[in-house]
This record gives structure tokens, C-alpha cells and sequence, in this order.
């Protein structure tokens, strides 16, 4: 009688634990994977997304902007709550000042995270000149400690330049007339450039505008309605130290560096 022979497995009953294993070292791979991306350098993340798409504007500089004097980060290590207080200290101070110095021609006032203050033009320049006249610098002296103090929180001091329609007839001639009222601003922020110190307030958060005669607060008909036309103004706004990116220095930087792929700047 034949006998009846078994038919060899090759121990396959224990190939299904290569597949299984195979899948549980896909999955701790794809675990492990999922932790490494749970902390992304924002940076870093930015810098490869942008080799692949050159249109790319980053939120925040994948590089170091342009070199800048000074301190550019002032008081980013400060609690933002801080940069309120400093806001407020300041405009009482200005208050303050504008109060008991009648004469100075002094207007203040403080909106959600800036403090503006408006002088009458008289004070700080001659007609039809950029000079400042004593009174004006004295003005501006007593304004240099408070904001030397606040510097570190201040993100602009916007310096405003107006003047008036010399003339019922007819608008200033156009150059002239933006001239001097860009002049007057440069006058002022250049006097407080020259008096507070670059760390404290970084020259580059200085910035001077001049509007000519085409933002009046008053007619133009008379000669007290026309010294309210001529007019400097400041507004002191304060950083946003949660997001620096809101910083206008730190955007304006952001921007540069964007459009023109440099990483420093110099001047000629």
C-alpha cells in the first residue's frame, strides 16, 4: 500500500508576521514623521517653500534684513502691556505740559495705541521758513526726556508738516509749497535725531511727511484762520510687541528684503 506523503509548507505559517511587521515600522515612521513636523522653524519652513515658488512673500524675514544703525529691537523683550503704559505716560505728560504752558500752543489727544499732538506753526517757524525759531526749540527740549523714556516702545514718531494758502486767488505754487512744508517736518525730526539717543529711539522710526497746504483744519480766509493751517503735528504710535511683524521698521525691512533678495544695505 503506498503510503501518502505530507506536503511541505515551508513554515509558511509564520510569513503573515513579515507583512505585519513590515506595516508597524511603516507606522512608527509616519508616527515619528507626524512628531518632527509638530515643531516647525517658521523660517526654515518658509525658506523651502520659497525655493519652489520664487512669488513667495514671506510673513515674517526668511533672512536678516538690510544692516541698520542702531538697536532695532528696542523693547521686544517687554511685556506688550507695557507699550499701553508708556502710550498713556506719555500723553500725560504731554497733557500735562500743554496745560501748564498755555503759550506753547500745544493740542494733544490719544487714540488705541498712539498719541498725536499738534503745534501751532507759529511757534516752532518765521513765515515762509524752515528754520526753528527759539520758542519751537525750547518746546521741543522739554518734549526730548518723555520721549527718550517711551522710545523702546515706540514703533513710528511720525513728524507732520502743513502749511497755508498764501493767497485767496489761488492754490501755492506746488513745488514750492511742498518744499517747505516737507522742510519743517525735516527740521523737527532731525531736532530730535540729533537730542535722543539711537538706542533708546532708533533714527529709522523717525519719519517726516509734508502736505503742503492740502490738509487744513481751518478756511484759509483770514490771518488766525490761516496760522491754524500752519501747523506741525507729531503722532507717536507704539509697538505691537506680539506680533513684531506689525512693527512698521520690522515690514518696511520684510519688504525690502522681498522685493530685492538683498541681505544688506548700504548707501552711496
Amino acid at each position: 500500500m503506498a503510503s501518502i506523503k505530507k506536503k511541505s509548507s515551508g513554515g509558511g505559517g509564520a510569513n503573515w508576521m513579515d507583512t505585519y511587521g513590515d506595516m508597524v515600522t511603516l507606522l512608527l515612521c509616519f508616527f515619528v514623521l507626524l512628531y518632527s513636523m509638530s515643531t516647525i522653524d517658521t523660517k526654515k519652513w518658509e525658506w523651502i517653500v520659497q525655493q519652489f515658488n520664487k512669488d513667495y512673500s514671506p510673513t515674517e524675514p526668511v533672512e536678516p534684513g538690510p544692516s541698520v544703525s542702531g538697536s532695532t529691537s528696542g523693547g521686544n523683550e517687554l511685556p506688550a502691556t507695557q507699550v499701553d503704559e508708556a502710550m498713556d505716560e506719555l500723553y500725560q505728560f504731554l497733557k500735562s505740559y500743554a496745560q501748564n504752558n498755555t503759550d506753547a500752543s500745544i493740542s494733544v489727544s490719544q487714540g488705541d495705541g498712539y498719541v498725536f499732538i499738534s503745534f501751532d506753526d507759529a511757534v516752532f517757524f518765521d513765515g515762509n521758513s524752515s528754520q526753528i525759531r527759539p520758542e519751537g526749540a525750547a518746546i521741543l527740549d522739554a518734549l526730548i526726556p518723555a520721549l527718550t523714556k517711551a522710545g523702546p516702545f515706540i514703533d513710528e514718531l511720525e513728524v507732520l508738516g502743513h502749511t497755508a494758502q498764501a493767497t485767496p486767488y489761488g492754490p501755492n505754487p506746488t513745488l514750492a509749497d511742498r518744499n517747505l512744508s516737507c522742510l519743517r517736518a525735516s527740521e523737527v525730526a532731525s531736532y530730535f535725531q540729533d537730542r535722543i539717543d539711537g538706542e533708546s529711539l532708533d533714527p529709522g522710526r523717525l519719519v517726516a511727511k509734508g502736505f503742503g497746504q492740502w490738509r487744513p483744519v481751518a478756511d484759509n480766509q483770514d490771518s488766525v484762520q490761516k496760522a491754524k493751517n500752519r501747523r506741525v503735528e507729531m503722532v507717536v504710535t507704539g509697538r505691537n510687541l506680539e506680533d513684531h511683524m506689525q512693527d512698521k521698521f520690522q515690514q518696511y525691512y520684510t519688504m525690502y528684503k522681498t522685493t530685492t533678495g538683498q541681505a544688506t544695505g548700504g548707501s552711496e
